[in-house]
């Protein structure tokens, strides 16, 4: 596969603290500053999470802006920014499509799960994907079981997701004592997979970045950062977002893989170029 790679990267998540790893960026700041480092490094997609004043998950659009303002102050252009809907056990579906309605971004990622947890479908979900998508929003479907891909598959044939191609991200492995990441786990995805819609992968643990090799040699892409992993192969802790970032540009470039940039990126969501 020598098709173009998109390198996403989610440098906090919703869980972690400086107590986990000194670097995780927290503050729109810190944010703006490893998004632009970790652009430099080859990430195109960088995956927003944000946190209240008190350090926790945070889905308030205001939080949401002060952060934009600051990596789009930092990075200009050369990154598309993903917005996250994860409920994190705090959020209804409510407050995640008002997130989204409020702050209108480019890009956001939505569980399947969380917005369509049973076979009825909510009209109000329903009428929010219809507008999101008719807007031109870049969503990314994220999907923690191979069984989840065919409730995705549904949503696309009955017209709820009115998208010829979604993309989905898999998830592999969990947080705390859940199943460690196992390259081989992507073949239970792909086996349910339609061929010819895009994937990105991410994967919990000290074996992200043989998944990693692993969805590159598929054809897939993939998606780093400290949400997912703190440590390398060896079990050490991983020196910043942008480190793995540069490991796995290493590995397309090893394969023959070139990058997207952002607006290779933008390309892949069908979205149309953004003005610097």
């Amino acid at each position: 596969m020598n098709s173009p790679l998109l390198i996403s990267v989610a440098p906090n998540g919703a869980r972690r603290t400086k107590a986990d790893h000194a670097a995780l960026p927290l503050a729109p700041g810190d944010i703006a500053g490893t998004a632009s480092r970790c652009a430099a490094a080859g990430a195109a997609l960088l995956h927003l999470h944000v946190r209240d004043g008190q350090g926790r998950h945070s889905l308030d659009p205001d939080h949401y802006r002060d952060a934009l303002q600051a990596i789009g102050r930092a990075t200009g252009s050369s990154l598309l920014v993903q917005v996250t809907t994860e409920a994190c056990g705090l959020y209804a579906v409510d407050a995640q499509m008002h997130c989204v309605e409020s702050l209108q971004p480019d890009a956001a990622s939505f569980a399947i799960r969380e917005f369509f947890p049973g076979e009825d479908v909510d009209a109000r979900v329903a009428a929010f994907f219809a507008g999101q998508i008719r807007r031109g929003l870049a969503c990314q479907f994220i999907l923690y079981t191979p069984a989840e891909i065919h409730r995705l598959q549904q949503l696309v044939a009955t017209g709820v997701i009115e998208l010829p191609r979604p993309h989905a991200l898999f998830v592999l492995g969990r947080y705390g004592d859940g199943p460690p990441s196992d390259p081989a786990a992507l073949d239970a995805f792909l086996a349910r997979w339609p061929r010819d819609w895009p994937w990105s992968v991410c994967a919990f643990g000290p074996a992200e970045l043989a998944v990693m090799a692993r969805a590159i040699e598929l054809g897939g892409h993939v998606r780093v950062g400290f949400e997912n992993n703190l440590q390398d192969a060896d079990g050490r802790l991983l020196a910043s977002n942008e480190a793995r970032v540069q490991q796995v540009a290493a590995l397309a470039a090893a394969s023959g893989r070139p990058l997207l940039d952002a607006a290779g990126a933008r390309t892949l969501f069908h979205l149309t170029a953004k003005e610097s």
